[in-house]
């Protein structure tokens, strides 16, 4: 069994990864690491932030790191909330006050059909002992509901309705999120598994 440690102290992040990388992977995150102190998302892309996560966590823990950075981008918002998805509505917002926020910026803005258009969007870095091997990117397109539907997922999977569905994020079964999304477009990217796979078995 490969053993990874997700550079993350989000519950539902780690599950989510755990059902997309499958039986052959065991996934822990960081709530398992106090000692490890946390890491201050400074980059100016997903990319970056990903990068820094997943160094910082390799530093301090003897594992493979993977960490994610992730999210939504609103066409008719120029882009936002994007890398400040987690934040756009304060640092202490509930999903609830985050999908609000949303709904309520492009009420204002009065966006038109076109301009619901939005994807989410996940780049994954690996790393260990301080060292990056690799980054992974996934995008999911779509577009905004006008309003929350669905209680599975998290953040603002029930606003997100993606291409080729009638049904958002939030309403979809794991099974069939967890095969379009955007990490698992990430995580399931072929580089990404044949490097962890090459890794564990020191290729």
């Amino acid at each position: 069994m490969i053993e990874l440690v997700v550079a993350t102290r989000n519950g539902h992040k780690t599950r989510e990864i755990q059902l997309i990388l499958g039986p052959e992977f065991s996934v822990r995150d960081l709530g398992a690491h106090p000692e490890v102190s946390e890491i201050r998302e400074s980059g100016t892309s997903f990319k970056e932030n990903a990068k820094l996560k997943a160094l910082a966590a390799s530093r301090q823990l003897p594992a493979l790191v993977i960490a994610d950075d992730s999210g939504l981008e609103v066409d008719a918002l120029g882009g936002a909330p994007g890398i400040y998805s987690a934040r756009y509505a304060g640092a202490n917002a509930t999903d609830t006050d985050k999908i609000d926020k949303v709904l309520r910026e492009l009420a204002r803005v009065r966006a038109t059909e076109d301009g619901r258009r939005a994807r989410f969007r996940c780049v994954v870095a690996l790393a260990r002992d301080g060292n990056l091997l690799g980054t992974f990117e996934g995008i999911a397109e779509g577009s905004i509901a006008d309003e929350a539907r669905g209680d599975s997922g998290f953040g603002y999977d029930p606003i997100f309705v993606p291409d080729g569905f009638g049904q958002t994020f939030g309403e979809l079964p794991n099974e069939v999120k967890n095969t379009i999304s955007h990490r698992a477009k990430a995580i399931r990217a072929r580089a990404l598994a044949d490097r962890l796979r090459r890794l564990e078995f020191g290729d």
